[in-house]
């Protein structure tokens, strides 16, 4: 009995960790000039997967949005990846993270020319 109370309560608690990604995420992320580009992550989590459009960011005046691949989440941890055409070339960046109320903490990581590249992101839950 005391086995499938616990099992009850974790699944109800990652449920409901799972359940507050969904919405609009917005960070700052280093661009290539040394500034920083502002991205939106709009996520959707509906109990078994999370799809999400992810604008800005990638170079360029307000580039389109970009669906993400490779989802999962467990609990509070969250991954998936953004893959964009960059000047003829594909880039794909994998983000793995964890979220909290309304902080989203993800490290993302690519492979370019000059090998593997890490950004941390922190973004944060839009209020509008």
């Amino acid at each position: 009995m005391h086995r499938k109370l616990l099992l009850g309560i974790t699944l109800f608690l990652s449920l409901g960790f799972a359940a507050d990604i969904t919405g609009k995420w917005v960070a700052q992320v280093p661009n290539r000039n040394g500034g920083t580009s502002s991205v939106t992550f709009d996520l959707k989590y509906d109990g078994t997967s999370l799809t999400a459009a992810v604008t800005g960011g990638g170079g360029g005046a307000a580039p389109a949005a970009v669906q993400i691949s490779d989802t999962k989440v467990d609990g509070p941890n969250v991954t998936f990846s953004v893959k964009r055409e960059i000047n003829g070339q594909t880039m794909v960046t994998t983000y793995t993270g964890t979220f909290s109320g309304d902080d989203l903490k993800l490290k993302g990581t690519r492979q370019s020319r000059n090998g593997e590249q890490t950004t941390d992101v922190a973004a944060k839950r839009a209020t509008s």
